[in-house]
């Protein structure tokens, strides 16, 4: 009666069970979740607020409807503590679960900086819909943000928020929006444009300290010497992923939990999926990857091997002021950029030093070209 075991509901946990379930509608299914089990989507947290989505709108389904449609034990608000190895057991808050074959997919917790000040512990993360009802609870009464990480999330945020006609500073090590993924070309027009929604940008520059204000609004000091008064901190400067569970077992981890082509773990009879899984030398966090494992991981535990390959996966960015798709190398790999810029937009293909095109970036009206570039780009793996 062990069957499939899932830890984690997330886009990966999930995801993994529908397709499963597509393949092998009769072996037992278990999925563990920290929380109450509802699904959504979790992209969505980052640009619901100009969809004037409220936390309970975003919610596709409560775990009992999931288990319906899943034919499984969905065990709500628990926690697994350890694995068993040897015994094949997962020791939880709610008593010992057995499995025959374990999938984790317990995602990725983001990166906490341990600021100085005595408002350090305001500093909002959103991660999961939890953290998106705290956070949204205080949209409805503050008007001023600081966003920590002028990366993809943090983008995505400050162009959402920016519907509300809050004032968004944001703070970045970085010297332009994005930088880590686009070209020059790209991140100077977006920083541009998301300056037009009124985004004060604090770039080469970093947080030292989060202190209160007589008035219980918050002072967060910079790195320059420059401090700007907020009602509201929110950290977006990534994600790490949650290997803690296998480290205890003594399951491989890296950056992630390591993983084969078949997201099969040191441990053969556990795998690991999303975001917390590192396939070979390969994290990717994105939806594209995460399906694309789910779909092969399916077949494999249905009894049909299948090893993941991954084509190129361009990434929608959801800065409506400015449309941007990148399908960045998913590998340091030595090259350039090399930019087409017309009046539609921006086409920079990133170019090894072999003149192969390993990666793309478009802007504007140029997204549209994005299904042709990623043809011409093949496997990836």
């Amino acid at each position: 009666m062990s069957g499939l075991v899932i830890i984690g509901s997330g886009l990966a946990g999930y995801t993994l069970a529908r397709e499963f379930r597509k393949r092998d509608q009769d072996t037992v299914l278990t999925i563990i979740c920290a929380d109450d089990g509802a699904s959504y989507s979790k992209p969505m947290l980052s640009n619901a607020i100009a969809k004037d989505k409220t936390p309970d709108a975003l919610i596709m389904a409560d775990a009992e409807k999931m288990a319906a449609d899943l034919n499984a034990d969905i065990k709500t608000n628990t926690t697994v503590s350890a694995i068993d190895r040897q015994q094949s057991l997962l020791q939880t808050s709610n008593g010992t679960i057995s499995y025959d074959k374990l999938v984790i997919a317990t995602g990725a917790h983001p990166i906490a900086i341990p600021f100085d000040g005595n408002a350090a512990d305001r500093v909002m993360m959103v991660n999961n819909l939890t953290d998106y009802r705290q956070f949204h609870a205080q949209l409805t009464k503050n008007k001023r943000i600081v966003i920590i990480g002028a990366g993809l999330i943090g983008c995505e945020f400050a162009n959402d928020l920016s519907t509300l006609k809050m004032h968004i500073d944001l703070v970045d090590l970085a010297s332009s929006a994005l930088g880590r993924l686009l070209p020059d070309s790209a991140s100077t027009v977006l920083q541009q444009k998301l300056s037009d929604l009124g985004v004060n940008w604090h770039l080469q520059n970093s947080v030292t300290a989060i202190d209160r204000n007589d008035d219980d609004s918050l002072r967060v000091s910079l790195k320059d010497g420059s401090a700007i008064d907020t009602d509201i901190v929110l950290s977006a400067i990534g994600l790490r992923a949650d290997i803690a569970l296998c480290k205890q077992a003594e399951i491989d981890t890296d950056r992630g939990i390591k993983v084969d082509r078949f997201c099969q773990s040191s441990d053969d009879n556990i795998y690991a999926l999303g975001d917390c899984a590192q396939i070979e030398d390969l994290n990717l966090p994105f939806v594209m990857p995460l399906m694309t494992c789910a779909r092969a991981l399916a077949a494999t535990l249905a009894g049909e091997p299948t090893a993941v390959n991954y084509p190129a996966m361009p990434v929608v960015v959801k800065t409506p002021c400015y449309p941007v798709v990148v399908c960045p190398p998913p590998r340091p790999v030595e090259g350039s950029w090399q930019d087409d810029v017309t009046d539609e937009g921006i086409r920079s293909l990133y170019k090894d030093n072999e003149g192969n095109t390993v990666g793309f970036a478009l802007t504007d009206g140029r997204v549209k070209e994005r299904m042709g570039l990623a043809k011409e780009i093949s496997d990836w793996l």
